[in-house]
This record gives structure tokens, C-alpha cells and sequence, in this order.
């Protein structure tokens, strides 16, 4: 891509649609985030989600906890929630009178303690701070996706589904902006798709959320996706990968500076 950077749109996102292979839904990907460098950064400079900068509290995206996409969702919890022991939860004795709660709104989210997370263990706890539910999955050896809210093993991609008029599914896959919080978002001081220090990663997101994708997409639309970032990533493509605007934004304050 020969375009000057001057010339783009300051928040311009590169996309891919291809239809599924199987059924009548098309698929939407953004191409800018998911052949970015972006990596959590959680208790590695990660300011968190609070209204000023808290790194030292290592709480990342946690202090508010979890919005369940549904029952399905928060049973799945529940039940990883039973295997934990207290070497791995700091919370391990409150969490046995329940960590799913209701919401203000109705919805289905994971219970508080000290103004976060039931999961999150804090600094100072022997295990080390971070989602025992991370923490267990680890040590199981299996991806985290399988024992954390959807929401918590997503982020910082979201989906979008929405059917159109013939009935066909367009299912968009993107990063997760502060507005995809609602209100609320406004009020982060720092949000990780915004900070060029979380895009330092030494593979692109789409290789290194492999197993999100996947469970995102299914197996055969990421294979899909893959091979085609693939292709644009050879040292012989015709052109390369628009640079995530968090980037051109640094890069734009270096050279002025």
C-alpha cells in the first residue's frame, strides 16, 4: 500500500467479508486489528479500566466484572468455579456462596469482592494477581476459553450479528472500542486498543487469538481468515497491512516531536 498515511482517515480500518461455507451467514473481519502487533499487557503496564491510571493495582479490564452473554454462559462459570481450591482463588471461601449475581438490568454477571471481580486475585496474594479462572486453565494445560465468561476470554475482539432482509447473518468480528462499553466506556482513563504501549506483540492478533477465533468463527472460517492474512503477510505480497490507527498516531507524535 503506496498511500500516504497523511491521506488516510485518522481512525480508517482495513475489512475482509467472505461468505461462510456452510451456511447463509457472511463474515466481516477487521483486517487493521487483527494483523496488528496487540497484546495484553495485563500487569505489565496495563492502567486498567477505573477513571485514573491504576496499574499498580493490577485489576486490567476486571474491576467491574463480568456481564454474562446468558445462563449458558454463567453455568459454564459456575461449574469451573466448583474446581477451583484456594491456592489458585484468593477468593475461594466466598466464592461458595455463588459468584454469578443479577444485574441492575437483568442480566447475569459474576459477583464483587473489595470493588472488583470474585476471580481476580490481588497484589499480594502467593499465587500472584490474575484471574484464577486464567490461572486454573493454565495449569490445566487447556485454553482459557473454555472456563472464563465469554466476555473476558473475547476481549479485545467483539461480535456482532445481525440478519438482513433475506435472512442471511452478518457476523462482524472486530477490535472492542470504549463506545462497545456504552457510557461508561467514556470514562476509562486508558483503554489497551487506544495505547501503543499494548502493541508490542511479536505475532499479529489473528495468529496469537488463534483459539478465540476459532471459537468466534469455527474452525473453517478461521482457516479462511488465516490463509488470507497469511498471503498479504509474504515478504512477496503486493501490498501490506494499513497500520492500526493507535500507530500511526504514535508514529505521527514521534515525527513531530
Amino acid at each position: 500500500m503506496s498511500t500516504s498515511h497523511k491521506q488516510i482517515p485518522a481512525n480508517a480500518h482495513e475489512w475482509i467479508t467472505f461468505d461462510d461455507p456452510d451456511e447463509a451467514r457472511t463474515w466481516r473481519f477487521d483486517v487493521t486489528f487483527l494483523a496488528s502487533p496487540w497484546t495484553c499487557i495485563f500487569g505489565q503496564g496495563c492502567q486498567g479500566v477505573l477513571t485514573g491510571p491504576a496499574a499498580e493495582m493490577v485489576q486490567g479490564c476486571c474491576s467491574y466484572g463480568a456481564h454474562f452473554t446468558g445462563a449458558e454462559d454463567a453455568a459454564v462459570v459456575e461449574k469451573a468455579a466448583r474446581s477451583l481450591t484456594p491456592d489458585i482463588w484468593q477468593f475461594h471461601k466466598k466464592g461458595q456462596k455463588g459468584v454469578v449475581k443479577t444485574l441492575p438490568d437483568g442480566d447475569l454477571g459474576t459477583r464483587l469482592v473489595d470493588g472488583a471481580c470474585i476471580f481476580l486475585n490481588r497484589p499480594g496474594f502467593p499465587g500472584g494477581p490474575g484471574c484464577a479462572l486464567h490461572v486454573a486453565a493454565e495449569r490445566q494445560g487447556i485454553s482459557h476459553v473454555a472456563l472464563k465468561p465469554e466476555v473476558c476470554w473475547q476481549l479485545p475482539l467483539r461480535r456482532e450479528d445481525e440478519t438482513v432482509d433475506d435472512g442471511t447473518v452478518i457476523s462482524t468480528i472486530m477490535q472492542w472500542d470504549r463506545k462497545h462499553w456504552g457510557g461508561g466506556g467514556e470514562e476509562f482513563h486508558w483503554w489497551c486498543t487506544e495505547a501503543p504501549e499494548a502493541f508490542v506483540g511479536h505475532e499479529p492478533v489473528y495468529i496469537s487469538m488463534k483459539n478465540e477465533l476459532e471459537a468466534m468463527a469455527g474452525t473453517k472460517v478461521y482457516r479462511l481468515l488465516a490463509e488470507y492474512l497469511d498471503s498479504r503477510s509474504e515478504p512477496s505480497a503486493r501490498w501490506t497491512f494499513l497500520p492500526h490507527p493507535t500507530l500511526r498516531r504514535a508514529q505521527g507524535k514521534a515525527t513531530r516531536n
